[in-house]
């Protein structure tokens, strides 16, 4: 089995050995094929699954947006939803649902949903019905080896002491922050990653490097401020590090400090 770790949803599984992993913005795939990933293949061994984070910073109950999900999908695809049912999983708690399609559609749908602190994953399952008997024991047992982790290892430190969302690199602040005239005091990074799955990477990581968050104010929020602010110390040092979310047709974001 193959261990994946999630590095800014903070959590981890394992999938056999040869099956493959395909990461897209906040979810991620995992199949027997390559071709099983692509949206209109529809030959043998489709089955795949499908796990996608979401960043719920108030800790709403997730209920409410699980009823809301399954009206959508059920909708959507023409379908019928069956009753859903409480579902527990390692350290997070949520919802299970198997969706009843059309029966020209012969595929089977399954589709959950997990909450851990502010974080939340989506979980889709879908394959032909005839490959039920093959397909859901492996699936099975690469959902039920996930759980969420207090940290992931190998993760970037920069000059300040701060760790680095992985495939962050850095680059010009004034290319992001149009207020500044010397970069002197700052440092900016950028990468592909939405701005929830970087607020849930740095409120799990920096305490673990011995950062201390003295502010927090998240993204989106009944502010004016437009971005995720962190105001952190260790020892005497002081930094304020903000993400900043950016309209692009692919998700990315930078996340800028400032000493």
């Amino acid at each position: 089995m193959n261990l994946y770790q999630q590095p800014l949803w903070g959590y981890e599984l394992e999938f056999p050995q040869d099956w493959v992993h395909q990461t897209m913005q906040d979810t991620e795939s995992f199949a027997r094929l390559p071709e099983a990933l692509q949206p209109n293949y529809d030959g043998e061994k489709l089955g795949h699954l499908l796990i996608r984070g979401e960043w719920n910073w108030s800790r709403q109950p997730i209920e409410p947006l699980w009823n809301q999900h399954i009206t959508k999908l059920s909708v959507m695809l023409g379908a019928k939803k069956l009753g859903s049912a409480p579902w527990a999983l390692g350290n997070g708690r949520g919802f299970e649902a198997e969706i009843l399609l059309p029966k020209k559609a012969n595929k089977r749908l399954w589709i959950g949903i997990l909450a851990y602190g502010s974080n939340i994953l989506h979980f889709l399952v879908t394959h032909w019905k005839e490959e039920r008997a093959q397909f859901e024991p492996l699936v099975t047992r690469i959902i039920q080896s996930l759980h969420f982790v207090d940290r992931v290892p190998n993760i970037t430190i920069n000059d300040l002491g701060c760790p680095i969302p992985p495939d962050y690199v850095p680059t010009d602040p004034k290319d992001y922050l149009n207020d500044i005239e010397e970069t002197t005091f700052w440092q900016a990074y950028h990468g592909q990653a939405s701005v929830g799955a970087l607020q849930a990477f740095y409120l799990r990581e920096l305490p673990n490097y011995n950062w201390r968050i003295d502010e927090y104010v998240p993204y989106p929020a009944q502010t004016n401020l437009g971005f995720a602010r962190f105001n952190i110390h260790r020892n005497e040092q002081t930094l304020m590090l903000g993400i900043l979310p950016l309209s692009t047709k692919i998700v990315t974001s930078t996340v800028v400090i400032k000493k």
